[in-house]
């Protein structure tokens, strides 16, 4: 009798998709390597060995957050020692004329006026053109509606105008209930975190999408979350990339310890199988860091994100990896991983291609 995998090689190689209870079976498999080796061949088939990567910057504008979720290390009240908020010139003055992204996300504010946003993003483009603007997550686009008594297309189609280039993925956690209820009750859930991306796909706002696991969710739960996501994807063709995040336990102990380097891999390798109409598969080394990345290239795995800057979101909850990758360490990790850096922008389009003799041809697109 064929094995899990082989029954699943063979239907890669005839264009069938794979179904809800196949996956489940790949996450049950001990065959790790052969996993590892079948999505490879399913990056491979689209990407060659390249990896790509792009010269951004993560922003988080402020930490003061009207919600209070348990999984956040990151998120604080007013008048915490830790709380903190940026002005707009803190945070054009971290920008600078090398960057292709500026990637912002924070605390849902419970006092900037939509004039805030707004003019951010004005500032941004004015003083740095070249920088493509991906910012704000779903949860904080429906926040943006309700605060401010606006449609979410209007929100959308406002800051759209102002700069905006596309949504990261962030927010979606699992589309399970279960969870929401025990870990962010007041957050939004999956129906409105899909109406708000299908919204923004029809705006024509290319958007990412997002995993967060490791904690308290099952494998059903993992794979029910990706079907969403796949069945979305058929419908808009709106989605860049999917990024699984890794938990970071930080001090709210809903889990002990983060998620095995196995368990990193097996996700990323299924993904790149079930979501066949998904054009990317990032490996976020924030969260998994540089050594699992430089495998989950072989597994699965065609980004691995960028320069990133000042990140906190992370950082807040402990994670191990360094604050910083500068441009040339991406560069030099993903050849000594034996794959072709691909530098981009936010949009995916190719800034340059690194050959393995140092030299890089230029394909601005």
């Amino acid at each position: 009798m064929a094995s899990i995998l082989e029954q699943i090689t063979s239907k890669i190689e005839s264009d069938q998709r794979l179904t809800r209870q196949e996956a489940l079976a790949l996450f049950e498999t001990d065959d790790i390597v052969g996993l590892g080796r079948l999505a490879d061949e399913v990056k491979r088939s689209r990407w060659q060995d390249r990896v790509h990567f792009v010269v951004n910057c993560q922003i988080n504008p402020s930490n003061i957050c009207v919600l209070s979720c348990r999984f956040c290390d990151f998120a604080t009240k007013r008048g915490k020692p830790n709380a903190y908020e940026m002005s707009i010139e803190e945070i054009l003055s971290r920008c600078h004329a090398d960057l292709r992204e500026v990637h912002i996300v924070g605390g849902l504010h419970p006092d900037w006026k939509w004039s805030y946003y707004l003019d951010l993003f004005r500032a941004i483009k004015q003083n740095f053109p070249q920088i493509q603007i991906k910012a704000w997550t779903a949860v904080e686009i429906d926040y943006f509606s309700k605060k401010f008594r606006l449609p979410a297309e209007e929100v959308l189609l406002q800051l759209k105008e102002a700069g905006l280039s596309a949504l990261p993925g962030g927010g979606a956690e699992v589309f399970s209930e279960r969870i929401r209820k025990a870990l962010f009750p007041f957050k939004i859930g999956a129906p409105r975190w899909l109406e708000i991306h299908r919204i923004a796909h029809r705006l024509q706002i290319p958007t990412n999408s997002t995993l967060l696991y490791g904690h308290m969710e099952t494998y059903e739960e993992r794979v029910e979350h990706m079907l969403r996501l796949r069945e979305l994807q058929d419908e808009t063709r709106g989605f860049m990339s999917f990024i699984p995040l890794a938990y970071q336990p930080g001090n709210t102990k809903i889990v002990s310890r983060q998620a095995s380097a196995i368990e990193d891999l097996k996700t990323i390798a299924i993904a790149r199988l079930l979501l066949d109409n998904m054009p990317h598969i990032k490996a976020y080394w924030v969260t998994i860091g540089e050594e699992t990345v430089s495998m989950a290239v072989h597994w699965g795995a065609d980004d691995i994100d960028g320069t990133i800057g000042e990140e906190r979101i992370m950082h807040a909850a402990n994670t191990s990896s360094p604050v910083n990758l500068t441009r040339g360490r991406l560069i030099e990790l993903i050849r000594q991983s034996g794959c072709t850096p691909v530098e981009r922008d936010a949009l995916y389009n190719t800034v340059s291609i690194f050959d393995e003799q140092a030299h890089c041809e230029n394909t601005v697109s």
